[in-house]
C-alpha cells in the first residue's frame, strides 16, 4: 500500500477540480479524499496500490478535463491512513 498527499496548484478552484477528481476516483481502487485549501490549491490525499495511485494522480494531471487548470502539482509520500474507505469531498 502507498498513501500519497499532493498539492495541485492553479486555477484548480471554481472550476469542478474536486468533483472531477471525485469521479475519477470511481475508477481506480483507491481511498481518500480531496479539499479546496485557504491559498487557492487543492489537497489530495489517497491511498492503494502503489499502481493505482499512480496511475489516478497521472489521470488527474495529465489527461482529465481539468489537467489544463494545474500549473504545478507537488506530490510527497505520507504514511498510510487508518479507517478511512471510499473516496469523498472533505469542506
Amino acid at each position: 500500500m502507498l498513501a500519497k498527499r499532493v498539492i495541485f496548484e492553479g486555477r484548480v478552484q471554481g472550476v469542478g477540480f474536486r468533483y472531477t477528481v471525485k469521479d475519477l476516483a470511481r475508477g481506480f481502487e483507491l481511498c481518500g479524499w480531496v479539499k479546496n485549501l485557504a491559498d487557492g490549491s487543492v489537497e489530495l490525499q489517497v491511498m492503494g496500490e502503489p499502481d493505482e495511485v499512480e496511475s489516478f494522480i497521472k489521470e488527474i494531471a495529465e489527461e482529465s478535463s481539468v489537467a489544463h487548470h494545474i500549473k504545478n502539482l507537488t506530490a510527497m509520500k505520507i504514511p498510510l491512513m487508518e479507517n478511512l474507505s471510499g473516496f469523498r469531498i472533505e469542506r
